[in-house]
This record gives structure tokens, sequence and C-alpha cells, in this order.
């Protein structure tokens, strides 16, 4: 993926990176990143000399077919794990084991704590479960990372990029480690991510929203609906309001008639 995907990458775009003197030369580490883009798994990746595993749900592993052998060989060669999204807890747990195998093999585990991409390039809540759990369970520093203008390049829904230049900013490592062992606090959960959060604030510039980034796409969902609604009612509503045609009758043969085929008399 370095060599092909990274190779274009960095000649089309031109990405620049701050502070990749904080990312180790080895060992393990939690790369906690904004997410703007759903580019954001690529550009990282390839501006960084060692691996970076993210995860993906599994059925882009499984999928039939020669597109869906295609699919997977690419997701696995640009370092995405798959997860089973079963079970009584889903994809939380799932992910919470894949990047603890990561970190004790060593690796870089990329992770996104807002869950799912910013609907407007603010910065949202961290979920605490995953980055908190992952992190005390292993004891592994955690590295803020700023994704720069990626939702510029590709905002959601768009298929085909823009060519500009985007940015990449890491901060230095966090250590939790004066919170091993608490991983079933959550509020020590709930610390540590608002922790990060507020790091990636910092260096990402983006003003920060006290919300979930997931309930913030449905609040936009329902107010779209609703605005579709209002215009749509104020489109009926205007069609009812056209004064009617006036209604046009046989006159009378002096022109004062006041009915039908009558006529006023002295």
């Amino acid at each position: 993926m370095k060599f092909s995907i990274g190779g274009s990458l960095k000649l089309a775009f031109r990405p620049w990176v701050e502070g990749l003197e904080n990312i180790p030369a080895d060992g393990p580490a939690i790369l906690a990143s904004n997410h703007l883009s759903f580019s954001d798994s690529f550009f990282l990746p390839a501006m960084l000399d060692r691996k970076v595993t993210f995860i993906a749900k599994a059925e882009y592993f499984t999928s039939p077919g020669v597109k869906g052998k295609l699919t997977a060989a690419f997701f696995r060669g640009v370092g995405q794990l798959p997860v089973d999204r079963s079970g009584a807890r889903g994809a939380g747990q799932a992910a919470v084991r894949a990047g603890i195998e990561v970190l004790e093999r060593g690796g870089l585990f990329g992770i996104y704590p807002e869950g799912t991409r910013s609907p407007d390039g603010r910065l949202y809540r961290g979920k605490p479960g995953g980055l908190g759990r992952v992190a005390l369970a292993t004891g592994a520093p955690v590295i803020p990372i700023a994704m720069i203008d990626t939702e510029k390049i590709q905002p959601p829904g768009k298929v085909v990029p823009r060519l500009m230049r985007p940015g990449i900013r890491i901060g230095k490592p966090l250590d939790f480690s004066r919170y091993q062992g608490m991983e079933e606090d959550r509020y020590i959960l709930r610390s540590l991510t608002d922790e990060v959060m507020y790091e990636i604030m910092k260096l990402s510039g983006q003003e920060y929203v006290d919300i979930y980034a997931t309930v913030a796409k449905r609040e936009i969902a329902e107010a779209e609906k609703a605005a579709k609604a209002a215009a749509k009612a104020r489109a009926e509503a205007a069609k009812g309001e056209e004064p009617p045609a006036p209604a046009v009758g046989p006159a009378a043969s002096d022109g004062t008639a006041d009915g039908p085929g009558r006529v006023e008399g002295p």
C-alpha cells in the first residue's frame, strides 16, 4: 500500500506532516485521530514508515465473488483488520480485542474516538469504550493526531476527490499508565477520552461539540427531513391560495343582467 497507493497519494496531493518524531520507531502505540473523511485511513498510514492497523467490519472481507475477493485483498493490503460485529455488545468488544492483539504484537493501532466521520467538520465527543479500554488494558501510549482539510478533498457522499493539499499534525504521546487496571471504571474512561479529545482539538483547531457525532448526524438528518416537509407544505399551500377563475355566464341584451336570461325591470 505504501509503495502503490501511498506513493500516488504523496505525488498527487503532497500532504504535509508535523510531529513525525512523536511516532516511536518500534513498540506499541495507539494513534487516536479525528475523522473527517474516508481518505483519513489512507493518508495517515501513507505518511508513516511503520504499518498502522485500523479496524473494519468483517463484511468487507467475506463478500462472495471476484469483487468480494478484490475488496478483501485491498482492505488487508491497507492494514485493515476484520471485526465481527455480532454478539452481545457487537463491534465494541470486538474492536477492543482487535486493538489489544495489535498492541501485544508491538504494532501501531489506529482508532477514531468519535466513532464515525464528522458530519460538518467540527470535532465531536469521543466514545470512551474502545480507546480507554485498549489503552488501559495494554499500557500503550496514546498519540493524538489531527487530520487537516481531508473533508474538503472527499466530503461524505463524494466519490471523486478534489486535488488539494491536506495536512497531518501528530502530538506528543500521552501516558495513562497511572490508570492501568482501571478499565472498568467509567469515570476514568471518560476522563482519559476527554483528555485525548482536548489534545486533538488543540492540534486541529476544530470547534468542539460536546455531543456524539452519531447524535449530530441524526439531528442533521431529522432537520433536513423537516425542512423538506415544510417546503412541500408551503408549495401545496401556495397552490391552494390562488384566486379562483371568474365565473362566466350569459349576459342580458342591455348588459344589465343579474342572472341567466334575466333583465332588470323599471
